[in-house]
């Protein structure tokens, strides 16, 4: 996190090199663990990278979220 403090596990973080808004789901080595809120593959991300997620990151991904399912749907 921009602050030097590891982010907690469970809590939703933007990575923003990847623009990517992933749940914290733990911490190897220096890196912070993150998968998609919705579940996938995680991905390693530099702590310096990672930043809390806002409201509108929060917003954007439940919405990316549901076009997905919308699409899979179809």
């Amino acid at each position: 996190m921009t602050n030097n403090s590891a982010p907690e596990v469970g809590t939703l973080a933007l990575d923003s090199v990847t623009r990517r808004v992933g749940t914290v789901m733990g911490h190897v080595g220096p890196y912070v663990q993150l998968r998609p809120p919705e579940g996938g593959l995680e991905w390693d991300a530099c702590p310096e990278d990672i930043q809390p997620a806002s409201a509108s990151d929060r917003l954007r991904e439940r919405v990316a979220e549901r076009n997905a399912n919308s699409e899979r749907a179809l």
